[in-house]
């Protein structure tokens, strides 16, 4: 059922303005961690290790580890708070990467140059940085509510 579970549901709330985890973490049972235990597992760190993210995986494991290992319910709910922040960080970047791969990819079938001009073989260094990805990527963020660093 987990597997098959569509991710995005854990995070909407219901009428009472909670969310499913918060159940689970408010009722604090063996069960109810059991389960939070294999939802997390689930939800987050098997998705981090199926992108091949094994850096962002070993920084999700100790957040995890502290949310279950943690009898103090405020605490509980600071670490979720921070690991779902982190989760949405890492899909973000794993968004935008998946984009700009779109992007070059689709320069790179098109075979079209910026002056219009038909090529055959176009070099792969060439259409990625020719594709246009550094236009369509920061338009398509700003509704995808990413935010960059912060400048002065």
């Amino acid at each position: 059922l987990l597997e098959k579970f569509p991710y995005h549901i854990l995070g909407r709330k219901d009428a009472n303005g909670k969310l499913a985890m918060e159940y689970l973490m408010n009722n604090w049972t063996r069960k109810s961690k059991m389960l939070l235990q294999m939802t997390l597992q689930s939800w987050m760190l098997i998705r981090l290790e199926r992108w091949c993210a094994k850096s962002w995986r070993t920084r999700m494991n100790p957040l995890v580890n502290d949310l279950l290992a943690s009898y103090d319910e405020e605490r509980r709910m600071t670490v979720f708070i921070e690991a779902c922040s982190i989760l949405k960080q890492f899909e973000n970047v794993e968004a935008t990467s998946i984009l700009e791969m779109a992007v070059w990819k689709g320069k790179l079938k098109s075979g079209w140059r910026n002056d219009g001009t038909k090529r055959q073989a176009l070099d792969r260094g060439e259409c990625r940085c020719v594709c246009g990805s550094h236009v369509v990527i920061p338009n398509v963020v700003m509704f995808l509510d990413i935010h960059g660093p912060q400048r002065n």
